[in-house]
């Protein structure tokens, strides 16, 4: 599922009138971007790590990134790295999987082998080894303000919520080709993709909800200031 399109039908009209304006970069979209204006940069334009080699430093009114940050090889470098960009006055938002609710206590991730590092709202603690803390992560940012943080949960299940029980790797994976399958037949498909998730969650097996039409992430906006 494309996760930008959909957070943004729970993004209400201020989201975009303050952040839309303006020139405005979406790092690792896809063909997914937050607004049909965004100047869109991913993959093939460049490595996101080092995203200053190939853009100007303080040229964007807002910086966006969404289900990228997890992907970079450096977490800390990539985010100061996009901050760069952005110019006095403007927004650095990123959007990142909540490791409870995606990656349930399996790591290395079962959902997506190439997630490198996992992230956490409103917890001291991780029982993953590469988590970081959403908010100190803003923090460490020079001149930065922490604007907004917010959990998004729209149609998380939470009674299906694994917690680094035992994995079905081959049952899963078939599944999980099911499911994408169901999910070409429009909001019906995905019906049924929810109640194969129940099933599946009484034979004791992990599922990404998020292939469906369940949101399991983290938002957080920070605004750079003025000097």
């Amino acid at each position: 599922m494309k996760e930008t399109s959909k957070t943004n039908k729970f993004r209400d009209q201020i989201f975009f009138d303050s952040y839309r304006a303006g020139k405005l970069i979406d790092i690792g979209c896809g063909e997914d971007p937050v607004c049909a204006s965004a100047e869109r940069f991913d993959i093939e334009d460049g490595d996101a790590n080092n995203i200053s080699k190939y853009r100007p430093c303080g040229a964007y009114d807002t910086v966006i990134s969404s289900h990228c940050l997890e992907h970079m090889s450096d977490v800390k470098h990539a985010l100061q790295e996009w901050w760069e960009l952005v110019k006095e006055g403007g927004y650095l938002i990123v959007v990142v999987p909540d490791e409870d609710m995606y990656e349930q206590g399996f790591w290395p991730s079962i959902f997506n082998t190439d997630h490198k590092a996992t992230f956490r709202l409103d917890k001291n603690t991780s029982w993953s080894p590469v988590s970081f803390d959403i908010r100190d992560l803003i923090f460490s940012l020079p001149n930065a303000t922490l604007t907004s943080v917010r959990r998004y949960d729209q149609n998380y299940d939470y009674t299906l919520m694994s917690n680094g029980c035992k994995d079905r790797p081959l049952f899963r994976k078939v599944i999980f080709h099911f499911i994408k399958c169901m999910n070409s037949f429009g909001s019906i498909g995905v019906a049924i993709g929810c109640k194969v998730n129940s099933f599946l969650y009484r034979l004791s097996c992990p599922i990404d909800q998020t292939l469906g039409n369940a949101l399991a992430q983290i938002e957080v906006i920070a605004q750079k200031n003025i000097r």
